[in-house]
């Protein structure tokens, strides 16, 4: 047996039976890189070597050959020789436990069967092969992660590309953690971004790797379409809409998320009211990825300041919202009046107070808008504020309230000086339920019927964007397949938002315990009423790349339309067969608008692209821009409002971009009712490039060099909402 295993050309043919299995003649000859009609004798020799000695048999019916038991055991006591031959024995690998461990060939076998459910036999043959490598590489630095780099070479080279898939290391290189944590000390972003910012990139390729299928991560890797969060995409919902009187009147009860936790009652005072709410908000802030909206926000709070001192109450919500300010992203909304459908709700009875409905409270809750509207004004005067986001609504009743009409100018006071509100136009038909974030997402009462149900204690699940110009690009002039490609985008967008749905409703109780608690059997945070958003992204330069003509063309014009309507189409055909709330929308997505333009310019060239903004930084269109043009509010093309609008969006934010320009309060409230009274707009904001002094603390219209007042230069920052506009 040991002058059968003495030539090295009998070991290989050993070797090779062990890890390829049985082989033919011929197999064996290719394998060994031998010449059939110059070798074939010398190999003969060999081979009836090895089959005289037991090391091996052949296969009468298959012609091949494959290693006998005592062949097995020989490999294997050619593999210890050889480990004593390198004097390698006791390597030590520093584990992913922070821990030096002697090198153990099995723990890469288990490994391939626990993580990759890969066959025991096939596991001891990769495992065996890796050690080879290992042992002749010499390598004075062993660590876990360069033994699973090995064993995914050794998979490549054996075609099993399959395994070499699930047993990838999900992590950063070591350079881009130098540069992440670089870039967040020189933009003083604190440590808890960069670990944010880190461990969103390991999510990122854990989602494309794991989560989805090949196809739907090649399309969001390639800039087909853009999901949305995807370092927390099955994680959390995108947002949430609040309905504070769940908390106001059940308490804020954490002991069911931690027995530590103390349970809060139910508010009584505003102090308490507002403490709460702001509980609320910093708990969900854990919970969701981007913004989240507190509807209503003066109507529910109006029971707490009956008969109090005005002075107080203004304080009180001035340190809500500057801690707001500081520690969570929301949007706060805001009426007017208070709704005919809200009127009649009955208000928990406080301590010494009579039971009463809204109806009762419309001048408290009238009072809470104007102080929040004051300290905005006081707040934002040197620079401004923000976040918390506020929305207002303008309802039929606005213009025939006296007081609402007050307010909706103190409104626009605000927004002349720093352009910070945002409005909800309510009074079309069908609209009056809607509630809005002020990202543009919407929500209506379509989907049961329930305005309460379909609009608050919900939100979006996630949203995916569709790279449309990419499909103008890649049809070339043919509408019929520009339609099948929009089919095919939409298909892949929503089977991405499935998947988020299904993670979220599996892992929900674990992942967002606050929004998922309950009190008996109603949960909080109505999950099966969340939408899910298609993003149209760049619409405009779609229609313009196909039609090769602007959008203001009647032409373009149309085709945007069309191009709308089969995605409607889409949508209402797999809400109804799946019961699902599938939205079309256009919002803001800054990252979106960006990485989906440069993909496509590196693709097809800057020349045939067609994009918005500068050649050193192009983006698509994803927010409806109105200019203005004689004090008129005029939509920038013909799909920006009579295409994009109506009640059917699930969100479109328009932005009357001014730019430098300094408006009046009262300009601004009549350009704001001739958009109610002609235009498809149902939400909007007007937008001012400002610029901050931090040494005199004063903002400027316009984007300033040096400072008007103070002649400074370095203390100088540009405010833009709206970069991409």
């Amino acid at each position: 047996m040991l002058k059968a295993i003495s030539s090295p050309l009998r070991l290989q043919v050993l070797n090779l039976l062990f890890d390829k299995g049985q082989l033919s003649y011929s197999e064996l000859m290719n394998s060994l890189k031998m010449n059939p009609s110059r070798d074939a004798g010398r190999f003969a020799y060999h081979l009836k070597f090895l089959l005289k000695a037991d090391l091996i048999e052949g296969d009468v019916e298959t012609r091949k050959y494959f290693l006998t038991e005592l062949g097995k055991m020989v490999i294997d006591v050619a593999d210890r020789v050889e480990k004593k031959a390198f004097k390698q024995k006791g390597m030590l690998v520093r584990t992913s436990r922070f821990a030096l461990e002697e090198f153990d060939v099995n723990r890469i076998a288990n490994s391939l069967m626990k993580e990759a459910r890969m066959s025991a036999e096939l596991a001891q043959k990769v495992a065996k092969e890796t050690e080879k490598r290992l042992l002749k590489s010499r390598t004075k630095y062993l660590t876990a992660p360069l033994v699973r780099e090995i064993v995914n070479g050794v998979l490549v080279e054996k075609g099993l590309e399959e395994y070499r898939h699930k047993l990838t290391r999900l992590g950063l290189p070591v350079h881009e953690v130098t540069a992440l944590v670089e870039a967040g000390s020189r933009a003083s972003r604190g440590s808890a971004s960069v670990q944010k910012l880190a461990g969103e990139k390991v999510l990122e390729e854990y989602t494309l790797l794991n989560m989805f299928p090949r196809d739907v991560a090649d399309a969001h890797v390639s800039g087909s379409i853009h999901i949305n969060d995807l370092g927390s995409w099955t994680l959390k919902p995108s947002e949430v809409m609040h309905d504070l009187r769940f908390f106001f009147q059940n308490g804020l009860n954490l002991e069911k998320i931690n027995p530590l936790q103390l349970f809060c009652a139910p508010p009584e005072s505003l102090d308490a009211a507002l403490s709460m709410t702001f509980s609320v908000l910093l708990h969900t802030s854990k919970e969701v990825d981007e913004t989240q909206t507190v509807d209503y926000f003066n109507v529910f709070l109006a029971p707490f300041i009956k008969g109090a001192d005005p002075l107080k109450v203004k304080e009180a919500l001035r340190l809500f919202i500057i801690n707001i300010s500081q520690h969570v992203t929301t949007s706060l909304g805001l009426e007017l009046t208070v709704p005919e459908f809200l009127a009649k709700k009955h208000v928990r009875k406080l301590r010494g107070e009579k039971a009463e409905s809204y109806a009762d409270l419309v001048e408290e809750s009238q009072l809470l808008a104007s102080l929040i509207l004051d300290i905005f004004i006081e707040e934002g005067a040197h620079k401004p504020l923000f976040n918390p986001r506020i929305i207002l609504k303008i309802r039929p009743e606005t213009f025939t309230d006296s007081k609402a009409k007050e307010l909706l100018l103190k409104a626009h006071v605000l927004a002349a000086k720093k352009g910070v509100p945002y409005f909800a136009i309510l009074s079309e038909k069908g609209r009056k339920h809607s509630v809005f974030s002020a990202s543009g997402c919407k929500l209506g009462s379509d989907f049961s019927g329930d305005w309460e149900i379909d609009t608050l204690r919900t939100g979006c699940i996630g949203r995916v964007a569709i790279n449309l110009p990419r499909i103008s690009c890649e049809c070339e002039g043919d509408k019929t397949r520009f339609f099948e490609l929009l089919n095919e985008r939409l298909e892949i967008a929503t089977r991405a938002l499935e998947i988020k749905n299904r993670a979220l409703k599996q892992h929900g109780k674990g992942l967002i315990p606050f929004l998922t608690q309950n009190v008996g059997n109603d949960q909080y945070f109505r999950l099966e009423n969340c939408s899910s958003t298609l993003d149209l992204t760049g619409l405009q330069e779609a229609a313009e790349t196909f039609c090769q003509k602007k959008t203001y063309d009647e032409e373009a014009g149309r085709f945007a339309e069309e191009i709308i309507q089969a995605a409607f189409a889409f949508a209402d055909k797999v809400s109804r067969r799946r019961g699902k709330r599938l939205l079309l929308a256009a919002l803001p997505d800054f990252e979106a608008a960006e990485r989906l333009a440069q993909l496509d310019i590196e693709r097809y060239g800057i020349a045939k692209v067609r994009f918005s903004g500068a050649r050193d930084k192009p983006f698509y269109s994803t927010i409806s821009k109105l200019i203005v043009n004689n004090d008129e509010p005029v939509a920038a093309s013909l799909l920006i409002n009579k295409k994009i609008g109506g009640s059917r969006m699930g969100g479109n934010l328009a932005v009357v971009e001014f730019g430098e320009a300094e408006r009046k309060p009262d300009e601004l409230l009549q350009m704001t009712e001739r958009i109610v009274e002609k235009d498809n707009v149902d939400f909007f904001t007007y937008n001012f490039k400002l610029t901050y002094c931090a040494n005199c603390r004063e903002s400027w219209f316009g984007l300033q060099h040096k400072c008007p007042s103070c002649g400074a230069i370095g203390t100088l920052t540009s405010f833009n909402r709206f970069p991409f506009v």
